[in-house]
């Protein structure tokens, strides 16, 4: 799996958003990850519209893997779409 593959979409302060992290992690997964509410101005924006369109709700954290989006801490689904 390429690094671009995975994606995290997630919030500092979110306990959810750090298990998923750490899963990926402990996965030894190469992921890209965007704290949402670190960002500021446009840049928040941005990053929150692309997250509506793959995730309507808007809810953290949203995983990208491949052309799976997973919404939540789903560690079986997180593994399965890893192809662990």
């Amino acid at each position: 799996m390429k690094n671009s593959d995975v994606k995290l979409f997630a919030l500092s302060t979110c306990s959810h958003c750090k298990s998923t992290k750490k899963l990926l992690d402990e996965c030894t997964v190469k992921y890209e990850m965007v704290e949402v509410d670190l960002l500021e101005g446009d840049k928040r924006k941005a990053i929150l519209e692309d997250v509506k369109r793959i995730n309507p709700r808007c809810s953290f954290p949203t995983i990208v893997i491949g052309d799976k989006v997973i919404v939540g801490y789903k560690e079986s689904q997180i593994k399965e779409a890893l192809g662990l």
